[in-house]
């Protein structure tokens, strides 16, 4: 377990004591921050969420806010290293490291097909509306 001292635009946020915080955006870290028990952002939501992974306190959440914020971090423990990880890179980080992050500066274009709506596909992969009730044994 770490703590983590955490920051929008420099005001104090939170002390987070677990095993680390998800920073998600809605095209990214979805399933981590779904499995944290974050929410599902909608793609075109100009968001951020924090997430908690395991929070030692039972009232700690995730917040969701507007990506126009920078967050940062300084980060504690027993150990003089922690790991930083971001889509599936690993670093090994000093712990007097202060980290921020923000939206970056530039756009990119994702694919979209053409038989495909996210809508649909959120309940399909997320089974919503599929119960035992909707179907009658005959």
């Amino acid at each position: 377990m770490i703590t983590i001292h955490t920051f929008i635009n420099g005001e104090f946020l939170n002390s987070y004591w677990s095993d680390g915080l998800i920073i998600s955006t809605p095209t990214g870290s979805t399933g981590y921050n779904l499995s944290c028990g974050g929410p599902i952002l909608y793609p075109s939501s100009a968001s951020l969420v924090i997430t908690p992974i395991a929070p030692h306190n039972l009232n700690v959440r995730p917040i969701i806010i507007s990506d126009i914020n920078v967050i940062s971090f300084q980060v504690e423990g027993r150990s003089t290293s922690f790991l930083a990880t971001l889509d599936s890179r690993s670093e090994s980080i000093e712990a007097n490291t202060e980290l921020a992050v923000s939206k970056a500066g530039f756009k990119m274009n994702l694919l979209h097909l053409n038989n495909e709506n996210y809508l649909q596909t959120l309940r399909e992969k997320l089974m919503w509306g599929i119960d035992n009730r909707n179907f009658k044994n005959i």
